[in-house]
């Protein structure tokens, strides 16, 4: 009966491991997006998304006793704190990019509104000072 131990302690080691190493990964975006890092932090989310899928099929095949069920709360919980946190900083950068884009639209709206008088106006003026030469 020691074997089955053995193997289910390694097991369960295993899918510890694994959310470790996806806390690591999120500490690491929380830090990146804290740096305002954004092409870095899309980057590493793909590799997040790889690691919680490798984790879905750890987890649907490992059973945990309870100090292991006790630890991958806690890991969990810092996971979901880190994750938290990146997502609040994400929406706050598409605010800002939101409203950048507003402004640019405004300035491209007024360019288009304001630019064709300002050719008209040009247009006037030289034909202005060529009739004043004329004269």
């Amino acid at each position: 009966m020691a074997a089955p131990e053995a193997v289910r302690d390694i097991s369960q080691q295993t899918l510890l491991d694994a959310y470790e190493k996806l806390l690591v990964r999120v500490n690491d975006m929380h830090e990146l997006a804290d740096a305002e890092q954004w092409a870095e932090l899309i980057e590493q989310r793909s590799n997040y998304v790889m690691l919680v899928e490798e984790l879905r099929e750890l987890d649907a095949h490992i059973t945990l006793d309870a100090a292991g069920k006790q630890r991958k709360t806690e890991l969990i919980e810092h996971i979901l704190e880190h994750d938290v946190e990146i997502r609040r900083r994400l929406v706050a950068r598409r605010d800002e990019l939101g409203r950048l884009i507003g402004v640019t639209q405004r300035q491209r709206d007024l360019h288009r509104a304001y630019a064709p008088q300002q050719g008209a106006y040009s247009a006037f003026d030289v034909d202005a000072s060529q009739n004043k030469g004329a004269s």
